[in-house]
């Protein structure tokens, strides 16, 4: 098998909630580290047993807060990753902190372990705009976690979200100027939304938390966009902007649909096993987790094989979200079908027309236009 994996690895355990957030995150008092270390290195190595000597491109630390993790532990998996799998010469190793759990002395320990690359949770430099979203830092601790990081690694990222509850277009442009003078080669830019089962969803039922309307969020997407092309970081995702060759190599695994391995509480996967590609999820909840793994070896709870239809539809819910599109070989030989056959023709014609969608010989692609309304367009486009 030489389909190249990316590895994710997911630690589930945070300082506190963020009110926004509807990742699988957990907070506990004391957080179980040699255990669910263990745990950790016991299921890749089940997964890297059935899975074979693949060539390994990158992997992820994500989370939850995995900046928690003992670094021995992100050490140990690294060494585990690259035994079990053939790493890329030029593997991507990322881990992702936020600035509350952020010291130097730490993220040095994470450069020693193998770690090549941090993503930092800063999500705004507004103090005001932080104790909205629940952060536990301050605009003046984001700041020292991003000089930290750049003393320490070549390859930094940092998170924002916009069109948050009053914010103005004024407002946006003005901490967008700040936060990319600071940036290196990459930055996410994400649009708050109100996800299901969060404190804000109870709080914008109740009329508490009111976002922007749609011409705002379009304005201030577009001003994103604007403002990142001036200091040469260009949109390759819908919510990712990175100077050429910065992109994330782990991420485009996810966008590309291509395989990639999920370990840790809840964490997902799409895995090729003899001709066939499976979706995998592992158990949710950290504990019950845990115990399964030092069960059965590992904590899946589902692993479904896909067929060619939901192959095509997964394949063209993530490619249609790059800049580059969905290269045309490569889906058909991904999922079986060609991408016309995938598609509502009425939409598609109407899409094209509207200069919502690019098609070339080799690709098809959203334009930014399409882009800017992409949730609307794949939920009427895609079959």
């Amino acid at each position: 098998m030489s389909e190249p994996l990316a590895l994710y690895v997911h630690w589930p355990f945070c300082l506190a909630k963020c009110p926004y957030c509807d990742f699988n995150s957990h907070v506990r008092e004391t957080i179980p580290q040699a255990r669910f270390g263990a745990a950790l290195r016991r299921e890749l190595a089940f997964d890297a047993a059935r899975l074979g000597r693949r060539p390994l491109r990158s992997i992820f630390f994500g989370g939850g807060t995995p900046s928690l993790m003992s670094p021995e532990t992100v050490a140990a998996l690294i060494e585990d990753a690259t035994h079990f799998f053939d790493p890329a010469p030029d593997l991507e190793i990322t881990l992702e902190a936020n600035p509350t759990s952020v010291e130097r002395g730490k993220l040095a320990a994470f450069r020693e372990a193998g770690v090549n690359r941090v993503s930092l949770g800063i999500q705004s430099l507004n103090d005001e705009a932080l104790r909205l979203l629940g952060r536990e830092h301050s605009g003046t601790q984001a700041l020292a976690a991003l000089e930290t990081a750049r003393s320490l690694f070549e390859r930094i990222s940092f998170d924002l979200i916009y069109a948050r509850p009053g914010q103005s277009l004024a407002d946006w442009r003005a901490e967008l100027d700040t936060a990319l003078n600071l940036v290196s080669d990459h930055l996410s830019l994400y649009q708050l939304t109100i996800e299901p089962g969060t404190r804000f969803e109870a709080l914008h039922r109740q009329g508490k938390i009111v976002l922007p309307d749609e011409e705002l969020a379009a304005a201030l997407y577009e001003t994103t966009a604007e403002k990142a092309g001036e200091h040469g970081l260009l949109p390759y995702e819908v919510s990712n902007y990175a100077r050429p060759g910065a992109e994330s190599r782990h991420n485009l695994v996810y966008w590309r649909y291509q395989d990639y391995l999920g370990i840790g509480p809840g964490a997902h996967g799409r895995l090729t096993l003899g001709n066939e590609l499976y979706a995998t999820r592992r158990h949710r909840a950290p504990e019950p987790w845990a115990e399964r793994v030092e069960r059965e070896g590992h904590g899946n709870t589902q692993e479904i094989l896909l067929s060619t239809d939901e192959r095509a539809r997964e394949a063209l819910l993530m490619g249609l979200r790059l800049s580059e599109g969905i290269d045309a070989a490569r889906f058909q030989a991904r999922t079986g079908l060609a991408l016309e056959d995938c598609l509502n023709p009425t939409i598609f014609s109407a899409a094209l027309e509207e200069n919502y969608l690019e098609r070339t010989s080799e690709r098809l692609r959203a334009t930014p236009e399409g882009r800017l309304r992409l949730e609307a367009l794949l939920g009427a486009l895609v079959l």
